[in-house]
């Protein structure tokens, strides 16, 4: 039942898991920045165990032994460690963008793809996506940030304190560490229950207020009907629920306190209590300060820094997250980033690399009585369409401007939801696909970002081999501007690359994804017609099914099948059919300067550039 505890602690539990399952593929992708982050944070850790460890020989050794040049040395020593962790401080921050700044650029990813594969008929989704691309992001990106240098601060902490105070004497270890693992471990044990409540607190807030804003726009039927005591006997009964809600909430968060006192305030207390006994034991004077040492100046604030962070801004991170896979296919995104994800070149999820479905005799798209229009009012663009696009097909779509090519492009691939009628992929409904595995989308102005050309041809598939790469850029012919640019690794700026080089970049990397639909929307409206009919056809031979919305009427000369769009009648066939039967297709053809007479003859070229006849059989 919503807004009861136990629900709550079940949704609690169920996106913690949703957020670690894909956060393990983002985390995974990063592994050499993880190390560094550990390498630089290691560095760190010295620093601390050397602090308190100079501090009790400084004692010990020099000023309790008549010896104060050797104290002042020890001390030295301390000051002197404090250099290199101050060059780990910046390699640490530097490490930290390149694990915080990919999550933050893959939510936003991920929020606008989803928006756009929406749909503009739904608005509520869109308000969601703006606020998670302008404010959910970044309370992401802050929150991951902070809890992992908290949680790295704390480990290397506890490493270098716990060392040193296991070198000053074990007996140290046994009075720290037992109020320190109880503390923690009690703390651990309230953050599902804690994050439940506050769960329940948002549920029965959000009730109570669309109960208010129900009475509120009722208040003249409330009068006239004489319901005063339902609904007011409805509002106590919210109100007596969110006070009880809100103490459960207190008593967690009192036990909360409990929990960060005994580990943080307890052990330095322990230590002067215990001193007799550990003097006796044979424990010194300076191993007692050195150990205090540890204990106030490094172990105390970092646990301090670590369960606020957890019990603050971990709970709003797994929230947060939590929105943004809720409902989506799992990713990886990861990870997110260029090299995490492999987002489709529009309206698609930035997923990770993803096993493609496999239906050999299932159409690869299926338009069933599809319909389309801009607003309820709106004269429709797409009217009760029928298609099937089957493995090996081949279409071209052509038509004059404004005649909906675009928009059957953005239907097919679905980035936007047809009005009436219903879209299928590879023999089901699109909502049951993911969109990554299905379909490439490229449209006439392609995102080509900042870096090399070898991660701008991966970004679809980070997993792509080199050869892989390498194929798609002699296909396509791209071999040119890798040569401009100096190979594959030499730096790219997009506004140093004409209009038709972006483009070739988007065709040579949707050759690298190898998507079993691939959709051109007007995708080599830049390149000449030699470059035109190469990109096409080495992009024919790679996918199962390609589709063109033509800029140039060589590409119906090429496809198997052409549809004739002009407004909501349409016309399917052969090229050579067409020829004869669509008045459209011939004036077409006149406008743009003919197709190849081979194709008036009654042959088209298969991509491996035989010819066979495609009319009259």
């Amino acid at each position: 039942m919503k807004g009861t505890p136990g629900a709550a602690v079940g949704k609690e539990t169920g996106a913690l898991r949703r957020v670690a399952r894909e956060g393990r593929p983002f985390l995974r992708a990063r592994r050499r920045v993880l190390l560094r982050l550990t390498g630089w944070s290691l560095v760190e850790s010295a620093q601390t165990f050397v602090g308190g460890l100079a501090v009790a020989r400084a004692l010990d050794d020099g000023f309790l032994s008549d010896a104060p040049a050797t104290g002042l040395l020890w001390l030295a020593l301390a000051a002197v460690a404090l250099i290199p962790a101050l060059f780990a401080t910046r390699g640490v921050f530097r490490e930290l963008a390149e694990l915080v700044e990919p999550l933050r650029d893959g939510l936003v990813r991920r929020a606008v793809a989803r928006s756009l594969h929406t749909g503009p008929a739904a608005p509520a989704a869109t308000a969601r996506a703006v606020s998670q691309v302008t404010h959910q992001s970044e309370i992401a990106r802050d929150g991951w940030a902070g809890l992992v240098l908290a949680a790295r601060g704390f480990a290397f902490t506890a490493v270098g304190a716990l060392a040193g105070l296991a070198t000053l004497s074990p007996l140290l270890l046994a009075v720290v560490l037992p109020p320190l693992l109880l503390g923690a471990g009690l703390f651990l044990a309230t953050l599902i229950p804690m994050g439940a409540r506050q769960r329940v607190c948002l549920d029965l807030d959000e009730e109570y207020t669309a109960h208010a804003g129900q009475a509120a726009g009722a208040l003249r039927d409330i009068a006239a009907a004489g319901a005063y005591g339902p609904m007011t006997e409805r509002a106590a009964t919210l109100t007596a629920r969110q006070t009880r809600a809100a103490r459960s909430l207190a008593r967690w968060s009192a036990a909360r306190l409990v929990a960060l006192a005994t580990a943080e305030r307890l052990p330095p207390l322990l230590l002067p209590a215990a001193a007799p006994w550990l003097m006796r034991s044979g424990v010194t004077t300076g191993a007692l300060v050195g150990a205090f040492t540890y204990l106030t100046v490094s172990l105390a604030p970092a646990l301090n820094a670590l369960l606020t962070a957890v019990g603050t801004v971990g709970g709003r991170l797994v929230v947060v997250l939590d929105r943004f896979t809720d409902g989506t296919t799992t990713a990886d995104a990861a990870t997110t980033g260029p090299a995490a994800k492999a987002p489709a070149e529009r309206g698609t999820l930035p997923t990770g690399t993803t096993s493609r479905p496999r239906l050999p005799n299932a159409p690869r798209a299926e338009l069933r009585a599809v319909s389309f229009a801009y607003g309820p009012h709106a004269r429709p663009v797409l009217d009760r369409l029928d298609l099937v696009l089957r493995p090996g097909d081949r279409l071209a779509v052509v038509g004059p401007s404004g005649s909906g090519k675009s928009t059957l492009a953005s239907v097919l691939a679905g980035v936007v939801a047809p009005t009436r009628g219903e879209v299928r992929w590879l023999g089901r409904p699109t909502a049951d696909s993911d969109p990554t595995a299905v379909r490439t989308l490229l449209p006439q102005q392609p995102y080509v970002h900042t870096g090399t050309l070898r991660e701008n041809l991966r970004y679809l598939r980070p997993d792509a081999t080199a050869a892989e790469v390498a194929a798609a850029v002699t296909a396509v012919g791209l071999d040119a501007l890798v040569a401009r640019l100096g190979g594959l690794d030499a730096p790219l700026s997009p506004q140093h690359l004409s209009r038709g080089e972006c483009q070739l970049v988007a065709l040579a990397r949707a050759h690298v994804a190898t998507a079993p639909l691939l959709i051109l929307d007007e995708a080599t409206s830049h390149l000449d017609p030699a470059a035109e009919a190469r990109a096409e056809n080495a992009l024919a031979a790679r996918a199962e099914t390609l589709v063109v919305i033509a800029h140039r009427l060589s590409s119906a000369g090429r496809a198997r099948r052409v549809l004739v769009m002009d407004g909501t009648r349409t016309d399917l066939g052969t090229p050579a059919e067409l020829l004869h039967r669509s008045a459209l297709f011939r004036e077409l053809s006149g406008h743009w300067g003919g197709i190849p007479e081979r194709v008036a003859d009654g042959r088209a070229s298969h991509p491996d550039g035989t010819e066979a006849r495609v009319g009259g059989t």
